[in-house]
């Protein structure tokens, strides 16, 4: 009876695997692997897998431990997690190096004390984005700024900024309680109108989301607004699951949970002396230091080509929509639907 469950959640487990990015990888090569490691799972740990992957990650669940190390019969040695994020998540996988433990992870270093046993749960990793060749810069006929013809309310509010004894500030937000024990807070905007209040983040990190079934966090589809366009609603309807922004040792990371790429900038993705905007694309699944502290240090205001200045401890995330020189877009308050992260600085 036992052994007949057994089998049942193995088979489970193997009509959720994605397609074979190769030959070699092909059905009869990754089973044997596959099966090899499911039966060195204990029950609970079986069942759990067999949740998260029919789920897609839907919800954040408990570390699947496995035995550390090369179990017989694992294809080329491959680890564990390694095994399993290409068997349900991204077929193209090689080396454990592309892979990055998410904040929520217990079993990344081994759970109490543990080094025999490390967590394989493939939605407990994300893969490191890296910056992509860039296309030609975008060109048009008018290359001068155009701001989108969206309606103002008075209810709403503008990015603005005000100049004072030789510093900038953004008038539009509210700093008044900059001290209050938060790491950041998040402001999300429909193109040049900011909706809702600032939304404070205490705990080490955050879900950012319209549609996410089980979870807490920023629920952007609880914002009211006075109107919203077709553009801002067909963009609205990409964010689905959103994103998982955490604070960590040196910096701060986004994990793309949604189905289509998001678009970061920030100071530090510019490398030092870079005169131009650099615009990360992360696809969904991956995830990127946006935020580095340490190269963060005391620079100066962050001044953006046609938009001015804004805060140099700040990020800037854009849902489905990229901007920048290799865009039609060529400044955030043209997308649809953003997000500033408004950092407190580290003591």
């Amino acid at each position: 009876m036992f052994r007949s469950h057994r089998a049942g959640l193995m088979r489970r487990l193997w009509r959720q695997r994605c397609a074979a990015a190769s030959p070699e990888d092909g059905p009869s090569a990754l089973k044997l692997a596959a099966h090899a490691l499911f039966k060195k799972l204990k029950d609970e740990e079986l069942e759990l897998l067999v949740q998260v992957v029919e789920s897609r990650g839907a919800w954040e669940s408990g570390c699947v431990l496995a035995p550390r190390g090369d179990p017989r019969g694992v294809k080329q040695g491959l680890p564990p997690q390694v095994l399993l994020c290409r068997l349900f998540r991204w077929p193209d996988l090689h080396q454990s190096h592309e892979l990055k433990h998410l904040c929520y992870c217990a079993g990344g270093q081994g759970v109490c004390g543990d080094l025999a046993v490390l967590c394989c749960n493939p939605h407990h990793f994300s893969r490191l984005a890296v910056p992509e060749t860039p296309p030609p810069p975008y060109l048009k006929a008018s290359c001068g700024p155009s701001w989108p013809d969206e309606p103002q309310h008075p209810s709403t509010q503008l990015l603005e900024f005000s100049y004072n004894g030789g510093d900038w500030c953004d008038t539009s937000l509210s700093w008044s309680t900059v001290k209050d024990g938060c790491w950041c807070k998040l402001a999300y905007w429909e193109y040049r109108t900011r909706v809702g209040r600032l939304y404070a983040v205490h705990e080490a990190s955050v879900n950012v989301f319209c549609e996410l079934p089980w979870g807490s966090g920023f629920c952007l589809a609880q914002l009211p607004a006075a109107y919203r366009s077709c553009a801002v609603r067909r963009a609205r309807g990409k964010i689905g699951r959103g994103l998982l922004l955490s604070r960590e040792p040196g910096g701060v990371w986004a994990y793309n949970r949604s189905e289509h790429p998001i678009f970061v900038s920030s100071p530090t993705l510019s490398p030092p002396g870079a005169c131009g905007l650099t615009v990360l694309k992360v696809l969904p699944g991956y995830s990127a230091k946006v935020f580095d502290y340490e190269w963060a240090g005391d620079r100066g205001g962050w001044q953006l080509p046609g938009e001015g200045p804004c805060d140099p401890h700040s990020i800037r995330i854009s849902f489905a929509k990229g901007w920048g020189p290799c865009y039609s877009r060529q400044f955030i308050t043209s997308c649809p639907c953003w997000l500033e992260v408004l950092l407190n600085q580290p003591c």
